[in-house]
Protein backbone atom coordinates (compact mmCIF):
# COMPACT_ATOMS: atom_id res chain seq x y z
CA UNK A 1 0.00 0.00 0.00
CA UNK A 2 1.39 3.35 -1.01
CA UNK A 3 2.42 5.74 1.71
CA UNK A 4 0.29 8.43 0.02
CA UNK A 5 -2.76 6.38 1.02
CA UNK A 6 -1.75 6.04 4.67
CA UNK A 7 -1.88 8.34 7.65
CA UNK A 8 0.46 8.66 10.61
CA UNK A 9 -2.10 6.85 12.78
CA UNK A 10 -0.77 3.42 13.79
CA UNK A 11 -3.20 0.62 14.64
CA UNK A 12 -1.13 -0.19 17.73
CA UNK A 13 -1.82 3.31 19.10
CA UNK A 14 -5.56 2.68 19.02
CA UNK A 15 -7.37 0.68 21.76
CA UNK A 16 -7.81 -2.40 19.55
CA UNK A 17 -8.07 -5.85 21.16
CA UNK A 18 -4.73 -7.66 21.06
CA UNK A 19 -6.04 -10.65 19.09
CA UNK A 20 -7.21 -8.28 16.35
CA UNK A 21 -3.87 -6.45 16.37
CA UNK A 22 -2.14 -9.79 15.86
CA UNK A 23 -4.20 -10.39 12.73
CA UNK A 24 -3.47 -6.90 11.41
CA UNK A 25 0.22 -7.50 12.01
CA UNK A 26 0.15 -10.76 10.06
CA UNK A 27 -1.68 -9.00 7.24
CA UNK A 28 1.11 -6.43 7.06
CA UNK A 29 -1.16 -3.56 8.13
CA UNK A 30 0.52 -1.07 10.45
CA UNK A 31 -0.90 2.38 9.60
CA UNK A 32 -4.49 3.48 8.98
CA UNK A 33 -5.85 4.78 5.72
CA UNK A 34 -7.76 8.09 6.02
CA UNK A 35 -11.19 6.42 6.33
CA UNK A 36 -9.86 4.05 8.99
CA UNK A 37 -8.25 6.89 10.94
CA UNK A 38 -11.45 8.93 10.70
CA UNK A 39 -13.86 6.20 11.86
CA UNK A 40 -12.03 3.79 14.17
CA UNK A 41 -11.69 6.11 17.20
CA UNK A 42 -15.48 6.37 17.31
CA UNK A 43 -16.41 2.79 16.39
CA UNK A 44 -13.87 1.26 18.79
CA UNK A 45 -15.61 3.23 21.54
CA UNK A 46 -18.96 1.71 20.53
CA UNK A 47 -20.24 4.57 18.38
CA UNK A 48 -22.29 4.13 15.22
CA UNK A 49 -20.90 5.48 11.95
CA UNK A 50 -21.82 6.16 8.34
CA UNK A 51 -18.52 6.19 6.51
CA UNK A 52 -18.06 7.53 2.99
CA UNK A 53 -14.91 7.13 0.93
CA UNK A 54 -14.07 6.21 -2.62
CA UNK A 55 -13.42 2.60 -3.54
CA UNK A 56 -10.08 1.02 -2.70
CA UNK A 57 -9.42 3.13 0.41
CA UNK A 58 -9.71 0.52 3.14
CA UNK A 59 -13.38 0.66 4.13
CA UNK A 60 -13.55 -3.11 4.56
CA UNK A 61 -10.74 -3.23 7.13
CA UNK A 62 -12.30 -0.24 8.90
CA UNK A 63 -15.51 -2.10 9.72
CA UNK A 64 -13.93 -5.54 10.13
CA UNK A 65 -11.54 -4.22 12.80
CA UNK A 66 -14.37 -2.38 14.58
CA UNK A 67 -16.61 -5.46 14.52
CA UNK A 68 -13.99 -7.92 15.76
CA UNK A 69 -12.82 -5.55 18.49
CA UNK A 70 -16.40 -5.15 19.72
CA UNK A 71 -17.03 -8.90 19.83
CA UNK A 72 -13.76 -9.67 21.60
CA UNK A 73 -14.29 -6.86 24.12
CA UNK A 74 -17.85 -7.83 25.08
CA UNK A 75 -17.95 -11.34 26.61
CA UNK A 76 -21.07 -13.48 26.39
CA UNK A 77 -22.68 -15.93 28.75
CA UNK A 78 -21.61 -19.57 28.50
CA UNK A 79 -24.97 -20.73 27.14
CA UNK A 80 -25.52 -17.82 24.71
CA UNK A 81 -25.81 -18.68 21.01
CA UNK A 82 -24.76 -16.59 18.01
CA UNK A 83 -24.50 -15.25 15.43
CA UNK A 84 -23.33 -12.06 17.07
CA UNK A 85 -22.54 -9.96 14.00
CA UNK A 86 -23.83 -9.75 10.45
CA UNK A 87 -22.18 -8.04 7.47
CA UNK A 88 -24.36 -7.44 4.42
CA UNK A 89 -23.00 -6.80 0.91
CA UNK A 90 -24.76 -6.34 -2.44
CA UNK A 91 -22.71 -8.87 -4.46
CA UNK A 92 -21.21 -12.30 -3.97
CA UNK A 93 -17.75 -11.06 -4.90
CA UNK A 94 -17.85 -8.31 -2.29
CA UNK A 95 -19.15 -10.74 0.34
CA UNK A 96 -16.23 -13.07 -0.38
CA UNK A 97 -13.75 -10.20 -0.20
CA UNK A 98 -15.10 -9.21 3.23
CA UNK A 99 -15.06 -12.84 4.37
CA UNK A 100 -11.42 -13.29 3.32
CA UNK A 101 -10.38 -10.06 5.04
CA UNK A 102 -12.27 -11.04 8.20
CA UNK A 103 -10.65 -14.48 8.24
CA UNK A 104 -7.21 -12.90 7.95
CA UNK A 105 -7.67 -10.09 10.46
CA UNK A 106 -9.62 -12.36 12.80
CA UNK A 107 -7.20 -15.29 12.61
CA UNK A 108 -6.33 -15.08 16.34
CA UNK A 109 -9.78 -14.25 17.71
CA UNK A 110 -11.15 -17.80 17.56
CA UNK A 111 -14.32 -16.43 15.97
CA UNK A 112 -16.06 -18.51 13.32
CA UNK A 113 -17.05 -16.77 10.09
CA UNK A 114 -19.54 -17.93 7.45
CA UNK A 115 -19.84 -16.63 3.88
CA UNK A 116 -23.48 -16.93 2.82
CA UNK A 117 -24.44 -16.05 -0.75
CA UNK A 118 -26.49 -17.39 -3.63
CA UNK A 119 -25.43 -19.33 -6.69
CA UNK A 120 -23.53 -22.16 -5.02
CA UNK A 121 -22.88 -24.09 -1.82
CA UNK A 122 -26.44 -24.21 -0.51
CA UNK A 123 -26.13 -27.33 1.63
CA UNK A 124 -22.58 -26.60 2.81
CA UNK A 125 -23.64 -23.11 3.91
CA UNK A 126 -26.68 -24.50 5.70
CA UNK A 127 -24.53 -27.08 7.51
CA UNK A 128 -22.01 -24.45 8.60
CA UNK A 129 -24.76 -22.22 9.98
CA UNK A 130 -26.41 -25.12 11.80
CA UNK A 131 -23.11 -25.97 13.47
CA UNK A 132 -22.91 -22.40 14.76
CA UNK A 133 -21.04 -19.30 13.68
CA UNK A 134 -20.12 -16.00 15.27
CA UNK A 135 -20.18 -13.73 12.21
CA UNK A 136 -22.34 -14.07 9.07
CA UNK A 137 -21.08 -12.31 5.95
CA UNK A 138 -23.17 -12.41 2.81
CA UNK A 139 -25.85 -11.19 0.47
CA UNK A 140 -29.40 -10.51 1.72
CA UNK A 141 -31.35 -13.07 -0.33
CA UNK A 142 -29.57 -16.24 0.78
CA UNK A 143 -29.34 -15.01 4.38
CA UNK A 144 -33.11 -14.40 4.46
CA UNK A 145 -33.70 -17.84 2.95
CA UNK A 146 -31.87 -19.58 5.79
CA UNK A 147 -33.37 -17.27 8.41
CA UNK A 148 -36.91 -18.07 7.30
CA UNK A 149 -36.06 -21.76 7.61
CA UNK A 150 -34.96 -21.06 11.21
CA UNK A 151 -31.41 -22.25 10.52
CA UNK A 152 -30.30 -19.34 12.73
CA UNK A 153 -31.88 -16.33 14.38
CA UNK A 154 -30.88 -12.69 14.70
CA UNK A 155 -31.95 -12.11 18.31
CA UNK A 156 -28.39 -11.79 19.62
CA UNK A 157 -26.90 -9.58 16.91
CA UNK A 158 -24.53 -7.05 18.50
CA UNK A 159 -23.00 -5.57 15.33
CA UNK A 160 -24.58 -4.96 11.93
CA UNK A 161 -22.62 -3.77 8.90
CA UNK A 162 -24.05 -2.51 5.61
CA UNK A 163 -21.38 -2.25 2.92
CA UNK A 164 -22.01 -0.38 -0.34
CA UNK A 165 -25.47 0.60 0.85
CA UNK A 166 -26.13 2.78 -2.20
CA UNK A 167 -25.63 -0.29 -4.38
CA UNK A 168 -28.18 -2.11 -2.21
CA UNK A 169 -30.75 0.40 -3.43
CA UNK A 170 -29.63 0.05 -7.05
CA UNK A 171 -30.03 -3.72 -6.90
CA UNK A 172 -33.39 -3.61 -5.13
CA UNK A 173 -32.24 -5.09 -1.80
CA UNK A 174 -33.61 -2.44 0.54
CA UNK A 175 -36.81 -4.29 1.46
CA UNK A 176 -34.63 -7.31 2.28
CA UNK A 177 -32.34 -5.15 4.41
CA UNK A 178 -35.32 -3.78 6.33
CA UNK A 179 -36.65 -7.32 6.83
CA UNK A 180 -33.38 -8.36 8.48
CA UNK A 181 -32.89 -5.18 10.55
CA UNK A 182 -36.38 -5.49 12.04
CA UNK A 183 -35.54 -8.96 13.36
CA UNK A 184 -32.43 -7.81 15.22
CA UNK A 185 -32.26 -6.08 18.58
CA UNK A 186 -33.17 -2.37 18.43
CA UNK A 187 -30.60 -0.02 16.94
CA UNK A 188 -29.67 1.40 20.34
CA UNK A 189 -28.70 -2.10 21.52
CA UNK A 190 -26.18 -2.84 18.78
CA UNK A 191 -23.23 -1.28 16.95
CA UNK A 192 -24.32 -0.01 13.52
CA UNK A 193 -21.70 0.46 10.79
CA UNK A 194 -22.64 1.72 7.35
CA UNK A 195 -19.97 2.23 4.70
CA UNK A 196 -20.14 3.16 1.04
CA UNK A 197 -18.42 5.04 -1.75
CA UNK A 198 -21.42 7.38 -1.87
CA UNK A 199 -23.93 8.16 0.88
CA UNK A 200 -27.03 9.49 -0.83
CA UNK A 201 -30.07 11.00 0.85
CA UNK A 202 -31.98 7.72 0.57
CA UNK A 203 -29.10 5.83 2.24
CA UNK A 204 -28.95 8.30 5.13
CA UNK A 205 -32.74 8.05 5.50
CA UNK A 206 -32.34 4.28 5.92
CA UNK A 207 -29.59 4.87 8.47
CA UNK A 208 -31.80 7.30 10.38
CA UNK A 209 -34.75 4.90 10.36
CA UNK A 210 -33.02 1.62 11.22
CA UNK A 211 -29.41 2.23 12.32
CA UNK A 212 -29.56 4.76 15.12
CA UNK A 213 -28.97 7.85 12.96
CA UNK A 214 -25.17 7.42 12.77
CA UNK A 215 -22.99 10.48 12.21
CA UNK A 216 -21.64 10.80 8.69
CA UNK A 217 -17.88 10.74 8.21
CA UNK A 218 -16.69 11.48 4.68
CA UNK A 219 -13.13 11.25 3.44
CA UNK A 220 -13.07 13.29 0.26
CA UNK A 221 -10.50 13.07 -2.47
CA UNK A 222 -9.78 16.19 -4.47
CA UNK A 223 -11.38 14.32 -7.35
CA UNK A 224 -14.01 11.63 -7.46
CA UNK A 225 -11.83 9.18 -9.35
CA UNK A 226 -8.86 7.39 -7.82
CA UNK A 227 -5.86 9.66 -7.78
CA UNK A 228 -3.55 7.40 -9.77
CA UNK A 229 -5.88 6.50 -12.64
CA UNK A 230 -4.73 7.78 -16.05
CA UNK A 231 -7.96 8.42 -17.94
CA UNK A 232 -8.20 8.54 -21.73
CA UNK A 233 -11.29 8.98 -23.91
CA UNK A 234 -11.51 7.99 -27.57
CA UNK A 235 -14.44 8.93 -29.83
CA UNK A 236 -15.01 5.88 -32.01
CA UNK A 237 -17.91 4.75 -34.18
CA UNK A 238 -19.94 1.91 -32.68
CA UNK A 239 -19.07 -0.49 -35.50
CA UNK A 240 -15.33 0.15 -35.04
CA UNK A 241 -15.08 -0.39 -31.28
CA UNK A 242 -14.41 -4.14 -31.43
CA UNK A 243 -11.62 -3.67 -33.97
CA UNK A 244 -10.10 -0.93 -31.83
CA UNK A 245 -10.15 -2.93 -28.58
CA UNK A 246 -8.60 -5.98 -30.26
CA UNK A 247 -5.84 -3.80 -31.72
CA UNK A 248 -5.32 -1.95 -28.46
CA UNK A 249 -4.84 -5.17 -26.52
CA UNK A 250 -2.45 -6.43 -29.19
CA UNK A 251 -0.30 -3.31 -28.78
CA UNK A 252 -0.10 -3.14 -24.98
CA UNK A 253 0.74 -5.53 -22.16
CA UNK A 254 -2.78 -6.00 -20.76
CA UNK A 255 -1.67 -8.11 -17.73
CA UNK A 256 -4.98 -7.89 -15.89
CA UNK A 257 -7.51 -5.94 -17.94
CA UNK A 258 -11.17 -5.48 -17.03
CA UNK A 259 -13.49 -4.47 -19.88
CA UNK A 260 -17.00 -3.22 -19.17
CA UNK A 261 -19.93 -3.50 -21.56
CA UNK A 262 -23.47 -2.40 -20.86
CA UNK A 263 -25.11 -5.69 -21.85
CA UNK A 264 -24.23 -9.34 -21.51
CA UNK A 265 -24.80 -9.81 -25.23
CA UNK A 266 -22.20 -7.15 -26.06
CA UNK A 267 -19.76 -8.70 -23.57
CA UNK A 268 -20.16 -12.17 -25.09
CA UNK A 269 -19.74 -10.84 -28.63
CA UNK A 270 -16.56 -8.97 -27.67
CA UNK A 271 -15.09 -12.04 -25.96
CA UNK A 272 -15.81 -14.05 -29.08
CA UNK A 273 -13.77 -11.63 -31.19
CA UNK A 274 -10.97 -11.39 -28.62
CA UNK A 275 -10.58 -15.17 -28.51
CA UNK A 276 -10.88 -15.42 -32.28
CA UNK A 277 -8.00 -12.97 -32.56
CA UNK A 278 -5.63 -14.68 -30.15
CA UNK A 279 -6.48 -12.85 -26.92
CA UNK A 280 -7.53 -15.09 -24.04
CA UNK A 281 -10.63 -13.62 -22.40
CA UNK A 282 -13.82 -14.59 -20.59
CA UNK A 283 -17.18 -13.07 -19.67
CA UNK A 284 -18.12 -12.47 -16.05
CA UNK A 285 -21.77 -11.57 -15.48
CA UNK A 286 -24.58 -12.14 -13.03
CA UNK A 287 -25.96 -15.42 -14.38
CA UNK A 288 -22.70 -17.39 -14.56
CA UNK A 289 -22.68 -20.19 -11.94
CA UNK A 290 -20.82 -19.12 -8.82
CA UNK A 291 -18.19 -21.87 -8.95
CA UNK A 292 -17.38 -20.83 -12.53
CA UNK A 293 -17.20 -17.16 -11.50
CA UNK A 294 -14.78 -17.97 -8.69
CA UNK A 295 -12.66 -20.05 -11.06
CA UNK A 296 -12.49 -17.21 -13.59
CA UNK A 297 -11.60 -14.66 -10.91
CA UNK A 298 -8.82 -16.87 -9.58
CA UNK A 299 -7.41 -17.31 -13.09
CA UNK A 300 -7.59 -13.54 -13.53
CA UNK A 301 -5.82 -12.91 -10.21
CA UNK A 302 -3.00 -15.31 -11.08
CA UNK A 303 -2.53 -13.89 -14.56
CA UNK A 304 -3.59 -17.10 -16.30
CA UNK A 305 -6.54 -15.19 -17.77
CA UNK A 306 -5.43 -11.67 -18.80
CA UNK A 307 -8.81 -10.20 -19.82
CA UNK A 308 -12.23 -10.28 -18.16
CA UNK A 309 -15.22 -8.68 -19.86
CA UNK A 310 -18.00 -7.81 -17.46
CA UNK A 311 -21.30 -6.10 -17.10
CA UNK A 312 -21.83 -3.75 -14.17
CA UNK A 313 -22.34 -6.64 -11.75
CA UNK A 314 -18.52 -6.79 -11.75
CA UNK A 315 -18.05 -3.07 -11.13
CA UNK A 316 -18.24 -3.44 -7.36
CA UNK A 317 -17.00 -6.12 -5.07
CA UNK A 318 -13.99 -7.19 -7.11
CA UNK A 319 -10.90 -6.86 -4.94
CA UNK A 320 -8.07 -7.75 -7.31
CA UNK A 321 -4.63 -6.24 -6.94
CA UNK A 322 -2.60 -4.99 -9.89
CA UNK A 323 -5.41 -4.51 -12.41
CA UNK A 324 -3.47 -2.70 -15.12
CA UNK A 325 -6.25 -1.48 -17.38
CA UNK A 326 -9.97 -0.81 -17.23
CA UNK A 327 -11.64 -0.34 -20.60
CA UNK A 328 -15.14 1.08 -20.91
CA UNK A 329 -16.19 -0.60 -24.15
CA UNK A 330 -19.52 1.17 -23.56
CA UNK A 331 -19.87 4.34 -21.53
CA UNK A 332 -22.21 3.58 -18.61
CA UNK A 333 -25.59 5.24 -18.28
CA UNK A 334 -25.00 6.15 -14.62
CA UNK A 335 -22.09 8.50 -13.83
CA UNK A 336 -21.46 6.74 -10.52
CA UNK A 337 -20.95 3.47 -12.40
CA UNK A 338 -18.12 5.14 -14.33
CA UNK A 339 -16.34 5.91 -11.06
CA UNK A 340 -16.88 2.40 -9.69
CA UNK A 341 -15.72 0.81 -12.93
CA UNK A 342 -12.45 2.67 -13.21
CA UNK A 343 -11.93 2.26 -9.47
CA UNK A 344 -11.06 -1.37 -10.15
CA UNK A 345 -7.59 -0.17 -11.18
CA UNK A 346 -5.11 2.02 -9.29
CA UNK A 347 -6.07 0.45 -5.96
CA UNK A 348 -4.02 0.80 -2.78
CA UNK A 349 -1.72 3.46 -4.18
CA UNK A 350 -0.86 1.74 -7.45
CA UNK A 351 -1.37 3.39 -10.83
CA UNK A 352 -3.49 2.19 -13.72
CA UNK A 353 -5.12 3.15 -17.00
CA UNK A 354 -8.82 3.74 -17.66
CA UNK A 355 -9.67 3.87 -21.36
CA UNK A 356 -13.18 4.80 -22.44
CA UNK A 357 -14.77 4.55 -25.87
CA UNK A 358 -17.46 7.11 -26.69
CA UNK A 359 -19.57 5.81 -29.57
CA UNK A 360 -22.65 7.23 -31.26
CA UNK A 361 -24.94 5.08 -29.06
CA UNK A 362 -23.53 5.90 -25.61
CA UNK A 363 -21.78 9.26 -26.07
CA UNK A 364 -24.89 10.94 -24.67
CA UNK A 365 -23.82 9.73 -21.21
CA UNK A 366 -20.56 11.69 -21.42
CA UNK A 367 -21.84 15.14 -20.30
CA UNK A 368 -23.43 13.67 -17.16
CA UNK A 369 -20.27 11.68 -16.37
CA UNK A 370 -18.03 14.72 -16.73
CA UNK A 371 -20.44 16.87 -14.71
CA UNK A 372 -20.34 14.27 -11.92
CA UNK A 373 -16.54 14.18 -12.05
CA UNK A 374 -16.41 17.98 -12.19
CA UNK A 375 -13.74 17.61 -14.85
CA UNK A 376 -13.28 16.73 -18.49
CA UNK A 377 -11.99 13.25 -19.27
CA UNK A 378 -8.79 13.75 -21.30
CA UNK A 379 -9.48 12.79 -24.91
CA UNK A 380 -7.14 11.86 -27.74
CA UNK A 381 -7.43 10.83 -31.39
CA UNK A 382 -7.61 7.03 -31.62
CA UNK A 383 -4.26 5.71 -32.95
CA UNK A 384 -4.75 4.33 -36.44
CA UNK A 385 -2.58 1.29 -35.71
CA UNK A 386 -5.02 0.13 -33.03
CA UNK A 387 -7.72 -0.69 -35.57
CA UNK A 388 -7.10 -4.39 -36.20
CA UNK A 389 -8.12 -6.53 -39.13
CA UNK A 390 -10.49 -8.90 -37.37
CA UNK A 391 -10.47 -12.66 -37.67
CA UNK A 392 -13.76 -14.50 -37.25
CA UNK A 393 -15.08 -14.60 -33.67
CA UNK A 394 -14.86 -17.69 -31.51
CA UNK A 395 -18.11 -17.54 -29.62
CA UNK A 396 -18.25 -19.09 -26.14
CA UNK A 397 -20.30 -22.22 -25.65
CA UNK A 398 -23.51 -21.86 -23.70
CA UNK A 399 -23.43 -23.70 -20.35
CA UNK A 400 -25.80 -26.65 -19.94
CA UNK A 401 -28.68 -26.37 -17.51
CA UNK A 402 -28.78 -29.23 -15.94
CA UNK A 403 -27.16 -23.15 18.17
CA UNK A 404 -23.17 -22.63 17.91
CA UNK A 405 -19.76 -22.30 19.51
CA UNK A 406 -19.33 -19.49 22.00
CA UNK A 407 -16.76 -16.78 22.00
CA UNK A 408 -14.37 -16.40 24.85
CA UNK A 409 -13.68 -13.03 26.22
CA UNK A 410 -10.63 -12.15 27.10
CA UNK A 411 -7.54 -10.21 27.19
CA UNK A 412 -5.21 -12.91 26.04
CA UNK A 413 -3.27 -11.73 23.07
CA UNK A 414 -2.03 -15.20 22.16
CA UNK A 415 -1.92 -16.53 18.64
CA UNK A 416 -4.18 -19.51 18.98
CA UNK A 417 -7.78 -20.41 18.28
CA UNK A 418 -8.51 -20.67 21.98
CA UNK A 419 -9.16 -16.95 22.43
CA UNK A 420 -12.92 -16.99 21.75
CA UNK A 421 -14.60 -14.67 24.17
CA UNK A 422 -16.58 -16.02 27.11
CA UNK A 423 -18.10 -14.35 30.12
CA UNK A 424 -15.71 -13.08 32.71
CA UNK A 425 -12.85 -12.11 30.40
CA UNK A 426 -10.95 -8.88 30.93
CA UNK A 427 -10.63 -6.23 28.26
CA UNK A 428 -7.20 -5.45 26.96
CA UNK A 429 -5.66 -2.93 24.65
CA UNK A 430 -2.26 -1.85 23.56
Amino acid sequence: MSETHLTDQRFTDLPIHDAVLDGLDDAGLSHCTPIQAATLPRTLAGGNIAGEAQTGTGKTAAFVVATLHHLMSHPVEEDAVGPWAIMLAPTRELALQIYNDAEQIGAYTGLKFAAVYGGTGYESQRKQLQEGVDVIIGTPGRIIDFHKQKVFNLRNIEVVVLDEADRMFDLGFISDIRFLLRRMPPADQRLNLLFSATLSYRVMELAWEHMGDPPRVAVESEQRTADHVRQTLYHIAKEDKTSFVVGLLQHIDPRRTLIFANTKRAAERLVGYLKGNGIEAAVISGDIPQNKREQLLEQFRTGELPVLVGTDVAARGLHIDAVSHVINFDLPHDPEDYVHRIGRTARAGESGDAISLACDEYVFSLPDIEAYLAEKIPSAPPPAEYFAELEAPKMPRKPRNGGGPRRSGGGQSGRSSSSRRRSGGARTSR
